[in-house]
């Protein structure tokens, strides 16, 4: 058995072995306030997005709608001058015409030109085919799910309205109702008599934009 020495008093008889206690460190609980904080952050940040997303469709919805009543007010200046007026200053088009449908409480101003700005605004004359209400094959194009959305609910027979500047009006009746593939261009072909024809994408309830199809409306004019 070794023999240790030892200097000085021991306890180690009396006590016996004396560990090191372990340093116990607290669990660090954020306080209260800091916890009910995140919670209002996200709920104000969810609240902020919300209104900013509301307000961008409100204003869509609010620059259609200035947009429509400056196209029918330079429309009334075009009737009654002669001379197509461009609604606001900016735009790159103008009414030339103004399509009614009173089967189907449908009144739109047609728009000259098929770009896709000026189809954000209205139906839009092909270039290039005859004017709306003269004489020829006048094609006029627009969205399916939009401006022309009524066409799926035309029928053979029902009355085209169309007046041109300066106050001249030509009627029509659908006399044919088709889809063909987006490659057939012979609805552009001229004719030799009055002829709308009307065109919009095709199916209607498509999700995707793009479609390979179109609906083609195609009425004679009887006055």
């Amino acid at each position: 058995m070794s023999t240790y020495r030892v200097e000085g008093p021991s306890g180690f008889g009396l006590k016996g072995r004396i560990h090191a206690s372990p340093t116990i460190v607290p669990e660090t609980t954020p306080p209260r306030s800091h916890r009910r904080v995140w919670p209002l952050l996200l709920a104000s940040a969810l609240l902020a997005f919300g209104t900013w997303q509301l307000a961008s469709a409100s204003w869509i919805h609010a620059k259609a709608l200035i947009a429509q009543k400056l196209i029918a007010y330079s429309w009334e200046r075009t009737r009654d001058s002669g001379l197509a007026r461009r609604p606001w200053p900016s735009a790159d088009t103008r009414a030339i015409a103004r399509l009614t449908v009173p089967s189907r409480d449908v009144d739109l101003y047609v728009l000259e030109g098929a770009s896709g700005r000026s189809l954000a605004f209205g139906p839009g004359h092909v270039s290039g085919t005859a004017q709306p209400g003269s004489w020829g094959n006048s094609v006029i194009v627009a969205h399916r799910d939009t401006h022309f959305a009524f066409l799926r609910n035309l029928a053979l027979g029902d009355e085209i309205v169309v007046e041109s500047a300066p106050s001249a009006v030509a009627r029509y009746r659908v006399r044919e109702v088709t889809v063909v593939d987006k490659g057939e261009t012979r609805m552009l072909d001229a004719a030799d008599e009055a002829q709308l024809t009307l065109i919009t994408c095709y199916p209607f309830d498509a999700v995707r934009p793009g479609t390979t199809q179109r609906y083609v409306v195609i009425a004679e004019r009887v006055a």
